[in-house]
């Protein structure tokens, strides 16, 4: 693959990722729309520090699940035959994220019940965070509320497993993460205000790019997997 192309595939994957995190507003404001509210009229926030504080520790989050995710990515491949294995992850890689995309839609046949952390405690340990002081309860809360459960997010980190390097892996769910960024930082204001019917058509927006993510990675795997094998046969 020569390097031109090699860019192109990557600013396509950032690009699609800006737009699921960014369509996926609704869905952001209908899951955590009311605890963010909830958080911050418990945190009693003064001035813009502490909000910019929260999405920064949330985003950041998000940064450090996609170099890890690369990362494994990486360790997945380099333990078999290199070509081979990094066909096959992204094969599986795409459908992963395929179907996570079908669970937004609520048309999956599996539904997704898994987070970076258990849901339990990571709630307890959200809701006493504001305790810490506006800065850093805000830091905490926000690198919380990074690691919860979501389709979405977990449809990003399964991505950045196939990321040809961990920076962009980490590049990558930086992209989702400023493409939540406008709904998020509003959401102590805007959270109700956005309809059902208008939330549920920019969760099927967001849907639709995670699935094109997932085909594109899926198609690009299957093609690389097929010219290894004429290579090693």
């Amino acid at each position: 693959m020569d390097h031109s192309h090699h860019q192109a595939i990557v600013e396509f994957s950032y690009a699609l990722a800006f737009m699921t995190g960014l369509l996926g507003s609704g869905h952001c404001l209908g899951m955590c729309g009311g605890l963010v509210s909830a958080f911050f009229m418990k945190l009693q926030a003064k001035g813009p520090w502490p909000y910019l504080t929260y999405h920064a520790g949330r985003i950041g989050m998000y940064a450090a699940v996609g170099l890890v995710a690369a990362l494994l990515g990486a360790v997945l491949v380099s333990t078999g035959r290199i070509g081979l294995a990094q066909g096959v992850l992204q094969i599986v890689a795409g459908a992963i994220v395929i179907l996570l995309g079908l669970d937004l839609l609520g048309v999956s046949p599996i539904r997704n019940a898994w987070g970076f952390a258990p849901v339990a405690w990571l709630r307890r340990q959200f809701m006493t965070a504001a305790q810490k002081g506006p800065i850093v309860g805000a830091l905490i809360g926000g690198v919380i509320n990074g690691m919860m459960p979501c389709s979405m997010t977990m449809a990003m980190a399964v991505q950045a497993t196939t990321a040809p390097s961990p920076q962009e892996g980490m590049l990558l769910m930086l992209a989702f993460g400023a493409g939540t960024l406008p709904s998020m930082l509003s959401a102590s204001f805007l959270f109700g205000k956005l309809g059902p019917r208008l939330r549920g058509w920019l969760l099927k927006g967001a849907a639709l790019f995670v699935i094109a993510l997932g085909a594109s990675t899926l198609w690009q795997g299957l093609r690389y997997f097929l010219v290894m094998v004429r290579l090693v046969g």
